[in-house]
């Protein structure tokens, strides 16, 4: 493959990782609020652990879903749907990246903004008046979702990210702001859900609601891909994506959804077969994912960053580092169809001392992206034609702001498939996760 061509022949590898997997339960509401909505928690109101329950009603600890929340009428509609108090978030607890999903109510009423706590205000004014928190966490201002409706509230979706290792700065961040007195819950799902529960509940006083992470998953991205983005098509695809001059990213209508292979690349890659909303099952994955592109990276290139090491692989050359199939036929291997292009050794060069002081640190983090990229869509691939599926759509925050990536899957899935499968991509590729959380919440069927 000469710099800058796109397609390789894919190796099959890596071996599945296992998902986590826990529940929680809501509690009945309380009859009395069932009167009126509630917007807010007063201290005077609040009961503390292990006191007595009054009759009908069970008390729990602030970050609970019993006491108040409790069923209520939206304007417009029929019985109100039962609600939690705000703030609303969904948490997803990935191995590199945590994605958080807020919604900000934009139909709060004069009585209602009367009667908030400064503690849910602050919050509310700290997550929507910055994009930037601390040096590392990033409010993603072009994936909002507006006048967006849940549970008769008209809102924002607001998205934001921040590297695992600054979870204990978040679970101290919401110490600090009184999160516990609002009597939330954090409806959480990843491995995180796990690794920090205890560290929410004893720094932070806040309870998690764990959540199967393969389960917020598929209702996050089909909740919203049905939404749609601001009125433009969630879904997309590449058009010509060898072509640097006529490659087009369309809009793709998945309205008709099953089945489709849903290719997870995180940290690591799940693959999960989907036949509807309630049927599906996680057919492999690989180790080999986000998480090693970035790792070795840093490793070959002294990188600090995932964006350094995409803005560097766009610069490099992964033909002085891969050896390809020309590399040892001196052209195509016309018997079984391959073309002298692809990769027949990722970084097989290496192994000459010569090639290896001719590589540059750019073409090191190419090569490794095409790596990485090509076991990916060889699984995939793989996986499809085992389960007779034609749309395999990929999503993860490993392809956020990888065009290199997404299109490279692109071309090597209509390439070798012989344009029976096409790779779909989502606007919102990483955050489905925490909005499947956040529907849990809502309880949204």
């Amino acid at each position: 493959m000469g710099a800058g061509r796109l397609g390789a022949p894919m190796e099959r590898q890596g071996r599945a990782a296992a998902s986590s997997a826990a529940a929680g339960e809501s509690a009945s509401p309380d009859a009395e609020a069932r009167r009126r909505e509630p917007h807010r928690r007063r201290a005077s109101s609040a009961t503390p652990p292990g006191s007595g329950a009054a009759e009908g009603v069970r008390q729990e600890r602030p970050g609970s879903l019993s006491g108040t929340a409790l069923a209520s009428r939206p304007r417009g509609e029929g019985p109100r749907k039962r609600r939690p108090l705000f703030p609303w978030f969904g948490l997803d607890i990935g191995g590199t990246l945590v994605k958080l999903v807020y919604f900000e109510p934009k139909d709060i009423t004069a009585e209602e903004e009367k009667e908030e706590v400064e503690s849910l205000k602050s919050i509310r004014k700290y997550l929507t008046s910055n994009v930037a928190y601390g040096s590392t966490g990033i409010r993603d201002v072009h994936l909002e979702l507006k006048d967006l409706t849940l549970c008769g509230r008209k809102g924002n979706l607001h998205f934001i990210r921040f590297p695992t290792h600054d979870m204990p700065a978040f679970i101290q961040m919401g110490k600090d702001k009184n999160f516990s007195s609002l009597h939330t819950v954090f409806c959480a799902t990843g491995g995180g859900s796990y690794k920090f529960e205890q560290d929410f509940l004893t720094i932070g006083d806040l309870q998690l609601r764990k959540l199967d992470e393969l389960d917020c998953l598929i209702k996050g991205i089909l909740y919203i891909d049905s939404v749609g983005f601001n009125g433009r098509s969630q879904c997309y695809y590449f058009e010509n994506p060898a072509d640097s001059e006529k490659c087009q990213k369309l809009p793709f209508d998945l309205k008709n959804p099953y089945p489709l292979l849903l290719v997870n690349i995180g940290s690591g890659v799940s693959i999960l077969a989907v036949y509807s909303k309630d049927n599906y099952k996680r057919v492999t994955g690989t180790s080999l994912g986000g998480g090693t592109f970035f790792g070795l990276c840093c490793l070959l290139t002294g990188c600090s960053t995932f964006e350094e090491a995409l803005e560097m692989a766009s610069r490099g050359d992964s033909t002085k580092v891969d050896k390809l199939v020309r590399d040892i036929y001196g052209g195509d291997y016309e018997r079984f169809g391959l073309p002298g292009w692809a990769v027949a050794s990722s970084f097989g060069n290496m192994m000459s001392k010569e090639k290896r002081e001719a590589a540059s640190k750019e073409d090191l983090a190419r090569a490794t992206l095409i790596t990485i990229t090509n076991n990916i869509g060889s699984i995939a691939r793989m996986c499809a034609l085992n389960e007779n599926i034609n749309q395999v759509v990929f999503v993860g925050n490993f392809l956020r702001v990888n065009t290199i990536a997404m299109r490279l899957l692109a071309y090597a899935l209509d390439y070798w498939s012989k344009g029976q499968l096409k790779a779909l991509f989502s606007e919102h590729e990483g955050y489905f996760g925490a909005v499947g959380a956040l529907l849990e919440l809502l309880k949204i069927p």
